[in-house]
């Protein structure tokens, strides 16, 4: 299993957000390049890099962050959050991302993701799949959509995505264990698809839980910057 650490940002800071609350906001770090060369020098080779203060905004913002990372580690970054154009699109791939996380525009505008899909490649696009509650969420995650999250994955496989980062909202940031069972189902219901499991992980134990599972990736935040997984913990699950 792939493990991917992740950097939050809001006003080019390192933060962490529960349940994606801005007001209930934290600052790790005022240098994410740093923390980014700590994973680096950790042996990690993939890093999961948020836009923020662009998820709630009508377009990405802290790109100077991801050009930073990107020019200044060999890390394989994927950034979210914001993307809501095409402009936005190729100002991402242009600082140096990897791959794109879309969320919200995937389900405002479908086909405009669809038309990202065909034009940039499956390869360097990610379905951003927020649910809460069973129900795909929008906006940086202060809106809910009527859509569940099986419709959503399963209407955007049939459009050629592979690449799925799925976050449980209610766990995001509580440390209180990732949605195995929720990803279990999600592995059986759609055989093949590369799912990125996001949200509650709080210890080894959970990341060992996810292994078992099947999950193919998953993404670490608060439980690092919270000193519940040490670097040294990372470093060799990332090799494993």
């Amino acid at each position: 299993m792939e493990i991917v650490p992740a950097i939050d940002i809001i006003d080019g800071k390192c933060v962490r957000l529960s349940k994606g609350d801005y007001n209930a906001q934290k600052t790790y770090s005022d240098s994410p390049l740093d923390v980014a060369l700590r994973f680096q020098d950790a042996g990690i080779k993939r890093l999961h890099l948020v836009d923020l203060d662009g998820a709630r905004s009508k377009h990405i913002v802290n790109y100077p962050v991801l050009e930073a990372i990107t020019n200044h580690t060999d890390l394989t970054v994927d950034f979210g959050g914001g993307i809501k154009s095409t402009s936005d699109l190729e100002t991402a791939l242009g600082c140096g991302a990897a791959m794109v996380t879309v969320g919200s525009t995937a389900v405002t505008d479908p086909d405009l993701m669809q038309k990202w899909i065909e034009d940039f490649g499956q390869e360097h696009i990610i379905l951003g799949a927020d649910a809460r509650d069973g129900k795909i969420s929008v906006n940086g995650w202060k809106e809910d959509s009527v859509i569940t999250l099986s419709d959503f994955i399963r209407d955007y496989m049939k459009k050629g995505i592979t690449q799925v980062l799925c976050t449980d909202i209610n766990r995001d940031g509580m440390l209180q264990g990732p949605a195995v069972q929720l990803y279990r189902s999600l592995l059986k219901e759609f055989p093949g698809i590369k799912l990125i499991a996001s949200g509650g992980v709080s210890s080894v134990q959970d990341l060992m839980d996810l292994k078992e599972a099947g999950l193919p990736a998953a993404i670490v935040g608060k439980a690092y910057y919270e000193g519940r997984i040490t670097l040294d913990q990372l470093s060799k699950l990332s090799q494993e």
